[in-house]
Parts: C-alpha cells; sequence; structure tokens
C-alpha cells in the first residue's frame, strides 16, 4: 500500500483566501473558483450554493471547480478526483487499485487559542483521503470506458469542462474514503512554512521551498502513520 497527498482547496492566489481551520481543528472545505469553461448544461455550483460558513464577499457567484468532491459534502454523492497537470497526474498514476491518496489543503487560523498543534496564521493540513476503488484513469483508458462506467466519474469538475481536459481521474471507494471532522498537520506548530515529520522523515519531500504546493509520496509506513493519526490511534503532533 502506497501513498500520494495532494495539494487541493483555496489558496491566497484562486480565489485570494484559505478555507479556516478553528480552535478544535475542524475546518471547511472551500474550493477553487472554475477557471476554465464549462458545458451549458453542466451543474456548476458557485461559492453562494456551497452554503458556506465562511463570508466568501465579491466572489459569492463565482462558479467553483469543485475538486475533490466528498459524498455528502457540497451535495455530492461520490469520491472523484481529477488533475490536468503532469506534476500531479504522474504520481498518482503510479497507484493501484487499494491505495490511498490525501488530499491536504492551506488553512487559515481562525482562533488565537486553537489547540497546541495549529500553526499559527496558516498551515497546511490533511483535510481527507480516497482509498481508490480502480486503478487511477489516464485520458485515453477513460475514453475506453463504457457508458455505465463513465457515469461513475459524472460528478467531477473536469467532466464538466468543454473540453473534458483531465490527465488523470481518481475514484474513491465509498467504504474507504472520507473527509476529515479533524484536520492532521503538516506544518510545524511554530509556523505554516515549517514542515513537520510527517513531511520530512516519512515522505520523499525534503521540506525545503514551497513544500505545500507539492504532490508528496509515503511509502507503507508512511500511509499507515497517518491513517492511524486520522483514526486517532496517533497524536496530531509527530515528533
Amino acid at each position: 500500500m502506497r501513498s500520494v497527498a495532494i495539494n487541493v482547496g483555496a489558496n491566497t492566489n484562486q480565489p485570494g483566501f484559505r478555507g479556516p481551520i478553528f480552535d478544535d481543528g475542524s475546518f471547511e472545505y472551500i474550493p477553487i473558483p472554475e477557471s476554465e469553461p464549462t458545458r451549458s448544461n453542466a451543474d456548476v455550483p458557485t461559492y453562494a450554493d456551497l452554503e458556506l460558513e465562511t463570508d466568501v464577499g465579491t466572489v459569492a457567484e463565482t462558479p467553483v471547480h469543485l475538486d475533490p468532491t466528498f459524498a455528502g459534502v457540497h451535495d455530492r454523492s461520490s469520491y472523484t478526483y481529477g488533475d490536468p497537470h503532469g506534476v500531479k497526474a504522474r504520481p498518482l498514476l503510479e497507484l493501484d487499485e487499494g491505495d490511498v491518496v490525501f488530499f491536504y489543503a492551506t488553512l487559515s487560523t481562525v482562533d488565537d487559542d486553537s489547540a497546541e498543534w495549529i500553526a499559527p496564521e496558516w498551515g497546511a493540513y490533511v483535510i481527507g483521503h480516497f482509498r481508490l476503488a480502480r486503478e487511477p484513469l489516464d485520458a485515453d483508458a477513460f475514453s475506453e470506458l463504457s457508458a455505465d462506467e463513465r457515469s461513475s466519474f459524472a460528478e467531477n469538475a473536469h467532466l464538466k469542462r468543454d473540453p473534458f481536459d483531465a490527465e488523470v481521474l481518481l475514484r474513491g471507494d465509498p467504504d474507504g474514503s472520507t473527509i476529515y471532522e479533524t484536520a492532521i498537520p503538516l506544518s510545524s506548530p511554530d509556523g505554516g512554512v515549517d514542515a513537520n515529520p510527517l513531511v520530512t522523515e516519512l515522505s520523499g519531500d525534503s521540506g525545503k521551498g514551497p513544500w505545500w504546493r507539492r504532490p508528496m509520496k509515503f511509502d507503507r509506513a508512511g500511509t499507515e502513520t497517518l491513517l492511524e493519526i486520522h483514526r486517532g490511534e496517533r497524536p496530531r503532533i509527530c515528533e
């Protein structure tokens, strides 16, 4: 079992703010805006449609690129993810059915009196994961699926774009995929730019430079550690 962690969600570039992390480690998953043309009949929600607690200001009526989708979140019913960029697609395409994909986001700290593992101002946090229901698909493999097989990806934002542009598509097993109630920190409690040992010791990333934007690879031990933290079997601060 292997895994890859992928950066997702609102950030200071798109749409200009991050989602919040609250004092108990709960958070709000806010997607980026949709930046490409979409089919005229596609169901593309706006930020206002998501009924967010966060005040999104002037972008409320902006369509969103809701990717990944988590069942039960933002009116979605499936676990899907797609990406058009080779830097993310390549490591994901190396995975197999049963492997894990973690999704992490940069989140802004809302409260001064937060849990001790929450970084001041902002940090990077794992917000959910997929256990892959099938092997990742590149664009050619997806085109060869039957109509019924393609329908399981129907909620994915890349299928709503015109033209379709994903270089990789993932589908999570509903029994092994989830968005978290409590985030897992990848940043040090001292500051968002400082990677903690989950990054520097358990992934293949050095933790240098803008590590919080890069895909991270984890072997079996690293994958199991992240899953154990999610299940509450290990502390969120890893020494």
